[in-house]
């Protein structure tokens, strides 16, 4: 089945209490697509300026992802995020935020896109992701990501984003502020009632939660002992996630399920390493193989 994301696409620069590293490959659409690329074909949507280097766009290439869907814009510049982390290495402080050319992206997908079967929409604006709904009313498989920007900003736009997905991915912090709730399995099962089938929240270290009518259920994170860099750590767990539910081309409890596993391990290796570089240096065999040591370690 195919999969399409529709998301940031950045140069970022990130400080950890160990080093810096300036303008590397970063946004949302690129750790989703890298993610899902163990598991398959994906296609990207989202726009760069003129900065924007070509190899980075041959890397994505030589990953089965399509980038048809990539805009080049004349005259404008790539979105630039940097961050600092602190010690405990979840704790984060965003430094300075460039939109750029992803402040007036307004994605149109290519025609060859329009047949896709699984949709993730990254996080953005709730109009934004609107739009892109409307553009691919026949999807199996709708699912989008959210902030706690929107909740606070376009409240009613994003309720009317939720009764139109089938599934919403967000953390822990965003599900509380939107549910109004601090206890989290109170807020995951209110967050669904206002519309998708299913939510996931992601809460870092500590793993993930699942929320479904009939089923609820934590996913435990894998114990990873190198933390380098968590930045696209979420969006990675995403395209695991999305990945594998497209390759399976059926959505069951036991492939959700799975599919929750496969995110979790497709993150725990991005987080060795700042921004692509350990996911670089895997396959699928390796996935598969942590995720039978995940088996194990969840199995008594």
């Amino acid at each position: 089945m195919s999969l399409l994301v529709v998301g940031s696409v950045a140069l970022d620069s990130v400080e950890t209490p160990q080093t810096t590293r300036d303008d590397v490959l970063g946004g949302s659409a690129v750790f989703f697509s890298y993610a899902a690329s163990y598991f398959g074909q994906v296609r990207l949507v989202g726009a760069v300026g003129e900065d924007w280097p070509a190899e980075h766009t041959e890397l994505l290439k030589s990953r089965n992802i399509d980038t048809t869907g990539l805009q080049v814009v004349a005259d404008g510049k790539t979105f630039r995020w940097r961050g600092k982390y602190a010690p405990n290495m979840n704790d984060r402080e965003t430094l300075e935020v460039h939109l750029n050319v992803f402040g007036e992206f307004q994605p149109v997908l290519p025609e060859s896109y329009r047949g896709c079967d699984y949709l993730f929409l990254a996080n953005g604006p709730p109009a934004v992701q609107r739009s892109v709904l409307e553009q691919l009313p026949q999807a199996k498989l709708k699912v989008a990501d959210t902030m706690d920007l929107w909740i606070s900003t376009q409240h009613d736009e994003l309720l009317d984003l939720l009764r139109r997905i089938d599934g919403l991915v967000m953390n822990d912090h965003e599900a509380k502020l939107l549910a109004d709730d601090e206890n989290l399995v109170r807020a995951g099962h209110t967050v669904r009632k206002m519309g998708p089938k299913f939510v996931v929240i992601k809460k870092g270290e500590h793993g993930a939660m699942f929320f479904s009518e009939n089923e609820t259920y934590v996913m435990p994170a894998f114990p990873t002992p190198q933390v380098v860099d968590p930045t696209g750590a979420g969006d990675s767990f995403a395209g695991g996630m999305m990945g594998y539910l497209a390759s399976r081309g059926e959505i069951t409890p036991k492939v959700l399920k799975e599919s929750l596993a496969y995110g979790t391990i497709v993150a725990s290796y991005n987080v060795e390493d700042f921004s692509l570089d350990r996911m670089r240096q895997i396959e699928r065999p390796d996935v598969d193989r942590r995720l039978g040591e995940y088996r194990q370690m969840l199995s008594f």
